[in-house]
C-alpha cells in the first residue's frame, strides 16, 4: 500500500479517507483531460483507450486524423466500419491517416456493451483503427475533446452532436478543420482528406 492510515481513525475513518483519495483522483485526471476553452489543437488533450489507458493526443502530432463517434447497434454501423476499415487500411501507411473511434451511447442507446463486448465487436469486424473508452459527446459530462471539437466545427442549425458516426477530420497541425454529418459516408469523405495529407 502506498500510504499508511493511523490506527486512532477507525474504520469509519479510514473510508471517508480512501473516498477522499479516490475523489481527489478523479478530479486531477478530469482536469488533465484537456481545456476545452483555451485548447489550440487537439494535441493538449487525453482519451481513455478502450482498455482505460490514458493516451495524449501528442502522440497523433503530424498526422491527419478521422475522430468519429461511433455504435455498433445504428443503421449506419455496418457501412460506416466497413469505409473506415478500407480508409485506414489504404491510407495509414501511406498518408498517415489514423482513424480516433468513440463509442457512444447517447443515440437511441445504440452502443450499449461493455469495453470488453465492444472490443469483440471490433474485432469481429478486423478494426484495425484506434478505438477509445466509451464518452458522452453531448451534455454536461461530455468529454473535454468534444466540447472542444463542437467549439471549433459548430454544426447546421446547432453545435451539438446529432447522432451516432459525426465525423472531424483534423490536419496535420492538430486543427479541426471539417464536421461531416452522420449521413456523409467514410469514403465521400476522401478528397476533403486529400487535401490535408
Amino acid at each position: 500500500m502506498l500510504f499508511s492510515i493511523p490506527k486512532s481513525i477507525g474504520l469509519i475513518g479510514s473510508v471517508l479517507a480512501l473516498r477522499l483519495l479516490s475523489t481527489s483522483g478523479v478530479m486531477a485526471c478530469s482536469a488533465n483531460q484537456g481545456n476545452p476553452e483555451t485548447a489550440q489543437s487537439v494535441y493538449e488533450f487525453t482519451v481513455n483507450d478502450i482498455k482505460g489507458e490514458p493516451v495524449s493526443l501528442e502522440k497523433y502530432r503530424g498526422h491527419v486524423l478521422i475522430i468519429v463517434n461511433v455504435a455498433s447497434k445504428c443503421g449506419y454501423t455496418a457501412k460506416h466500419y466497413a469505409e473506415l476499415n478500407e480508409l485506414y487500411d489504404q491510407y495509414a501507411e501511406s498518408k498517415g491517416l489514423r482513424i480516433l473511434a468513440f463509442p457512444c451511447n447517447q443515440f437511441g442507446y445504440q452502443e450499449p456493451g461493455n469495453a470488453e463486448e465492444i472490443q469483440c465487436f471490433a474485432r469481429d469486424r478486423k478494426v484495425n483503427f484506434d478505438l477509445f473508452e466509451k464518452i458522452d459527446v453531448n451534455g454536461k459530462g461530455a468529454h473535454p475533446l468534444y466540447q472542444y471539437l463542437k467549439k471549433e466545427q459548430g454544426g447546421t442549425l446547432f453545435d451539438a452532436i446529432k447522432w451516432n458516426f459525426t465525423k472531424f477530420i483534423i490536419d496535420k497541425n492538430g486543427k479541426p478543420v471539417e464536421r461531416h454529418s452522420p449521413n456523409t459516408s467514410p469514403k465521400e469523405m476522401l478528397k476533403n482528406l486529400e487535401k490535408y495529407f
